[in-house]
């Protein structure tokens, strides 16, 4: 059955990486261990990638009205 709602796809991703792309240009990309209703994303083991390079910043919550979009990485092209 397909799913029903975007937020499905991501439910589906806990566990994997997964690529977000921030209001302010930057990205993240981690390990999604868990999400709610509002795109409240935890990832773990997550890497910061802004105009300096690629950071690594362990646990991270970002808020979800911080968000533009979230990606299963097998999902993006590099």
């Amino acid at each position: 059955m397909p799913d029903k709602r975007p937020i499905d796809v991501l439910d589906k991703s806990k566990g994997k990486r997964i690529l977000v792309r921030l209001k302010n240009g930057n990205r993240i990309n981690g390990v999604l261990e868990a999400l709610d209703m509002h795109l409240n994303l935890w990832l773990s083991n997550a890497e910061l990638t802004d105009e300096e390079g690629v950071k690594r910043i362990g646990d991270v919550l970002i808020r979800g009205d911080t968000v533009v979009f979230a990606s299963p990485e097998e999902n993006v092209s590099k």
